[in-house]
């Protein structure tokens, strides 16, 4: 095992589909000096120009190059700089990567990645601290990655590479800089247990199951610690992927708790969590000890004050005190 950052996790990862499968490039803006958090760095001294690709900065331009470029046999993987940017290019993602393997009976597919930065960084405010990993779940044909800690910021990302449908690869600005084991491996297979559609126990318990991704992952370890010293006993569920996500792992442990809080840090109307809550509500009804509950921002732009950013902000604290309602 390596210890290094979220960040650097990825760098590898693609570096080394890179080197395996030539049909792999980049694309995006400012690559050739790094890309955003040095998240390129030194990639186009290994693989040259014209595979880790400088673009004009137009949103609609690069991904409507990469579907192109991936129906017509290349891997390109796709640098949206920040998720609220990638809006300008939704045509290109929804309506004709996510389409054309379907339209076309299956004769063509998009192969792409598209790596989108989301979440609460301090200070960006309304337009540059989205996370709107409903949209994207929303729409058939996507494939829909949260990776929460380096291991996965690598496995997963190679995951997407190999996948020949478009997958949305979600990364919390937040986890950049986040440490972590990942393991010694070079040009590998990413871990069998990374597979896009299967979420992780990132802590077994029997009380209460959480379920939720990204940067809450953490928070919700941290609030079943508090819980733990308190004598309850929280599962934590790192759903990993969004879709298709992991129901089966989900339906199990809510089952065997009673008891299901799904924690994310998008806006609570019509997030991800209201999907999963609703399904756990059929599939398990009338075996629930209490009813599902969900935890996320409130509808509100983010704001640029520390303050007021601060109230929209979910925190380990808000994860305990919602954990704590629902054991009594």
């Amino acid at each position: 095992m390596t210890v290094m950052t979220y960040r650097e996790a990825a760098r590898r990862a693609l570096a080394e589909e890179m080197a395996r499968d030539a049909t792999v490039w980049a694309l995006g803006e400012d690559l050739g000096r790094g890309g955003i958090f040095g998240q390129y760095a030194d990639l186009t001294a290994r693989f040259g120009p014209d595979r880790i690709v400088d673009t004009p900065i137009s949103e609609a331009a690069i991904v409507g190059a990469a579907v192109g470029a991936a129906m017509m046999g290349t891997r390109p993987v796709v640098e949206m700089r920040i998720a609220d940017f990638a809006l300008c290019a939704i045509d290109e993602l929804v309506n004709q990567a996510a389409k054309a393997r379907y339209m076309f009976g299956g004769q063509a597919r998009v192969p792409l990645v598209v790596r989108e930065p989301i979440g609460v960084w301090p200070a960006l405010a309304a337009q540059h601290s989205q996370s709107l990993e409903a949209w994207y779940t929303h729409i058939p044909g996507l494939v829909v990655v949260a990776p929460a800690t380096p291991a996965d910021a690598r496995d997963l990302l190679k995951a997407a590479i190999r996948c020949d449908d478009p997958v949305v690869h979600l990364e919390h600005k937040m986890l950049w800089g986040l440490e972590d084991e990942v393991p010694d491996a070079t040009n590998a297979a990413p871990d069998p247990a990374a597979t896009l559609g299967r979420a992780r126990i990132a802590r077994p318990g029997d009380d209460l199951t959480v379920v939720t991704w990204s940067r809450l992952v953490h928070d919700s370890l941290a609030a079943a610690e508090i819980l733990r010293a308190e004598g309850r006993s929280v599962e934590v569920i790192d759903l990993r992927t969004l879709w298709p996500w992991d129901q089966d792992t989900v339906l199990a442990s809510v089952e065997r708790t009673g008891r299901l809080l799904v924690v994310h840090e998008a806006v609570t109307v019509s997030g991800f969590g209201a999907e999963i809550a609703a399904v756990v509500s059929e599939a398990l009804f009338g075996r629930l000890k209490a009813p599902v509950r969900r935890l996320g921002a409130p509808r509100a732009p983010v704001p640029y004050a520390p303050p007021l950013e601060e109230q929209v902000r979910l925190t380990a604290a808000d994860v305990t005190a919602a954990a704590r309602a629902m054991l009594g």
